[in-house]
């Protein structure tokens, strides 16, 4: 559950440290006030976008930080997994700046609005003002049946099939079916492998005839070079050479080391360069053969290296580029040689995937009906209870061609009055109804996931008297299963609060700061009394928030 949530320059709330308690927390103050930032706050902690509006004008930063105890074991599992300490007592942070960068952390650790996102999302339902409006698109609906059936691993069985159906789909489109295209592709790509086989080239072998054509072009420079190395280090007759000259360094040094044996190493390393110009020497005169000047086969390596840059121009820069495309049109070439067998194989394989896909679908949809059934009751009783008796609810439903959801096309129809026809939720539901409808599916589908924590923003909007007390009911006996945030405008909610905070929006020096008080008894008192008759607080109106509190407090047995 959220325990607390401290807020640092968000919008005009300049600070503020919030505690929530178990059970129904409350929220209320004058429109304005500043209550949807509390939602925009908890809607960053959790990774969601967000923007540099959020800060308050003149700060540098936003920042925000919120601790949950008793967190999920499926949360706890995946902070794990992803490598984030495990612990029933979690921390999130997010600090976003004046230029709009943002900065998340969980329990002090370094993570992303994604992993946020991906991790947190267990935590908190917030259900928003735009809850109720969503509810009236049919686009949603399926996916509320979805949620309530929890048939994630029947709907993945689904589309693994579709994704290979339209896979196969795909592939026999782009099979050539006209003869006469169909003739001209051969023969283009029996032309292009043919030319490329033909060439029988090597991956490295442009570099290979580049450095042999380098050679022979200097082979009279390189023979003259060895020549003049080989004079030098083997001498003539009127002067020794660099070999002799070592030889005598190395036994005058020798004989030196006779003496002294501090020289001997000197006198192993001149031997050692003696025989190493030796053996140079050697090596040189034999290399000379290997330079002699070959017309002929320079002739033939620039003749290859013009069909190199021949088959570049036509099929890519490199070598690798020429044999990768010889190998894609070969490919091809064979499947369209061979694309009736491949067609008629593609044609079976579709069928029965398509077959196949088909029995998963309705599987699927079966799952959503049923899913609806039970839904249904329970919507049914709630909304009696919620002062809404003789509402009927049913599914438009049909099956279409498959897509991606599957085969279904649903749509929640609804009669508000008995003997009526069931009309779309657009067409029949008032603002005050949809209200309360939404509130039933919601607290139909709070019992079917882990979140701990519901958050309720005007849910009650459009509601009063008897049927806001109900939504107030409603809400504390969801309260005994999760931790409720509701933000609200009516007395007869509020009073049923364990915790109530009030806020409250102040102007000072021409800047707006809005502050969050827990208000105890008395404090109750005259919050509630504010709601009940404005800004002039009677007696009276004192008098029926404490009666509305005792009430409270006896039928709740708080």
């Amino acid at each position: 559950m959220l325990s607390s949530l401290q807020i640092e320059n968000v919008a005009v709330i300049q600070k503020a440290n919030v505690h929530f308690e178990k059970g129904l927390n409350v929220l209320t103050g004058e429109t304005g006030a500043g209550k949807s930032i509390l939602i925009d706050s908890i809607n960053a902690i959790l990774g969601n976008r967000t923007s540099k509006d959020l800060v308050r004008t003149g700060a540098a930063k936003a920042v925000i930080r919120a601790a949950f105890d008793d967190v999920p074991p499926a949360v706890l599992d995946s902070l794990e997994k992803a490598g984030y300490e495990r612990s029933e007592a979690l921390t999130l942070s997010r600090e976003i700046t004046a230029e709009g960068k943002s900065t998340c952390r969980i329990n002090g650790m370094p993570a992303t609005a994604a992993i946020l996102r991906e991790l947190c999302g267990g935590l908190i339902n917030i259900n928003g003002q735009h809850d109720s409006v969503g509810l009236l698109n049919p686009a949603r609906h399926e996916g509320i049946l979805d949620a309530y059936a929890q048939n994630g691993a029947v709907y993945q069985e689904y589309y693994a099939v579709y994704r290979e159906l339209i896979k196969v789909k795909k592939e026999l489109d782009a099979i050539i079916t006209d003869e006469g295209e169909k003739q001209r592709k051969i023969d283009l790509l029996s032309y292009q492998v043919q030319e490329i086989e033909d060439a029988s080239l090597t991956a490295d072998e442009e570099e290979t005839l580049m450095a042999r054509r380098k050679v022979l072009a200097n082979a009279s420079t390189i023979r003259e070079r060895i020549s003049q190395s080989y004079a030098l280090l083997s001498g003539g007759d009127d002067a020794p050479g660099a070999v002799d000259l070592l030889g005598e360094a190395s036994n005058a040094i020798d004989g030196a080391a006779q003496l002294d044996s501090g020289l001997s190493a000197a006198a192993g390393q001149l031997l050692d360069l003696y025989y190493t110009a030796k053996d140079l020497s050697a090596d040189l005169i034999g290399r000379l053969e290997g330079y002699e000047t070959n017309d002929a086969e320079l002739d033939e390596i620039e003749q290859r290296m013009d069909l190199i840059y021949k088959l570049k121009r036509k099929y890519g820069d490199t070598v690798e580029d020429i044999i990768a495309f010889g190998q894609q049109a070969r490919e091809e070439l064979d499947r369209i040689q061979f694309s009736q067998e491949r067609t008629e194989h593609l044609q079976a394989e579709k069928h029965r995937l398509y077959v196949l896909a088909r029995d998963k679908a309705e599987v699927l949809t079966q799952t959503r009906l049923k899913a609806f059934e039970e839904l249904n009751r329970r919507i049914s009783g709630t909304l009696d209870f919620l002062n809404m008796p003789g509402v009927r609810m049913t599914l438009r439903h049909t099956r279409g061609p498959l897509a991606s959801h599957g085969q279904d096309s649903v749509e929640f129809y609804i009669s508000t009055n008995p003997g009526e026809d069931p009309k779309p939720l657009a067409k029949i539901a008032s603002g005050g109804e949809l209200s309360r409808i939404t509130l039933a599916i919601k607290n139909a589908m709070a019992d079917k996931d882990a979140v701990p924590t519901v958050i309720y923003d005007e849910i009650d909007s459009g509601v009063s008297g008897k049927a806001a007390s109900r939504i107030g009911e409603v809400l504390k006996q969801s309260a005994k299963d999760h931790q409720i945030l509701c933000i609200t405008h009516t007395a007869q909610i509020a009073a049923l609060a364990d915790c109530h905070l009030l806020i409250q929006k102040n102007i000072t020096n021409e800047r707006t700061y809005t502050e969050i008080h827990p208000l105890d008894t008395e404090g109750r008192v005259d919050a509630l009394a504010h709601i009940i008759s404005g800004d002039h607080v009677t007696e009276l109106s004192r008098a029926n928030a404490r009666e509305m509190l005792g009430l409270a407090e006896h039928e709740t047995g708080d």
